[in-house]
């Protein structure tokens, strides 16, 4: 991934432009939040409903409030890993492509915006390739159209899961910079480069990421908390 944007060109920073480069930082900082915080409202949730429901003696009945507290958590992954496992492919598939799309979309906007006072973040800098400026859209494009490809030409369903990823991180790399290739010109820190479609889809994509989560957790309660009914198959569901 590269880092900041339009180093080909070098001019002076105008007030307009330095406000709406705030503005994209502020931007940038409200969405990593609403994305922080769904996600730990849904662990959060997950947790105190495991632990109500669960094996694990609440908080007032507990001899060691803090093993409590580590078994719950152990009780919540293995709600999470059995709900996982339980859904169809298809909906592992979405899950998968939906969060590797906001972790890398938030993950390119945080990195962007460091880079901007200096050189490197981590393995991150910008490349240049002779004169020539390589954005993320770059890899971006290159990742999702191999992983969705290979999708299409596969003839085995349990690889889409895993080939979900690459093409989340390919539209996350994408579609941060989708102003650029919009107006053909160098905006990703001006008010055109912070276009509320891309906010509308980061946010669209993290709501969806949570309805699926909540989807597999329920699915995971049933086997963990709740067990199969008598009689019923305890082996792994048809594919669907």
């Amino acid at each position: 991934m590269t880092g900041r944007i339009g180093r080909a060109r070098t001019h002076r920073i105008r007030p307009q432009e330095r406000q709406a480069g705030l503005l994209a930082n502020r931007r940038t900082l409200a969405l990593g939040l609403l994305a922080a915080t769904a996600t730990a409202a849904v662990i959060t949730v997950e947790f105190s409903r495991v632990w109500r429901r669960g094996s694990v003696p609440g908080p007032a009945s507990a001899e060691d409030p803090l093993l409590a507290v580590a078994e719950a958590a152990v009780e919540t992954a293995e709600v999470a890993r059995t709900g996982y496992r339980e859904v169809s492919t298809r909906e592992n598939s979405m899950f998968n492509l939906l969060t590797s799309f906001v972790v890398t979309f938030l993950a390119a906007r945080t990195v962007t915006t460091l880079l901007r006072g200096r050189p490197t973040v981590g393995p991150f800098r910008d490349l240049t390739v002779g004169r020539r400026h390589i954005h993320h859209f770059v890899p971006g494009i290159v990742l999702a159209f191999a992983s969705g490809g290979a999708a299409i030409v596969t003839r085995d369903e349990k690889i889409e899961p895993l080939l979900a990823i690459p093409f989340g991180v390919g539209m996350g790399l994408t579609l941060d910079e989708s102003a650029l290739l919009l107006e053909l010109d160098d905006v990703y820190w001006t008010e055109e480069g912070v276009i509320s479609v891309q906010i509308a889809l980061a946010v669209t994509a993290v709501l969806a990421s949570v309805a699926l989560a909540m989807r597999f957790l329920r699915r995971g309660e049933e086997v963990v908390l709740e067990g199969p009914p008598a009689g019923a198959p305890t082996g792994p569901p048809a594919a669907r």
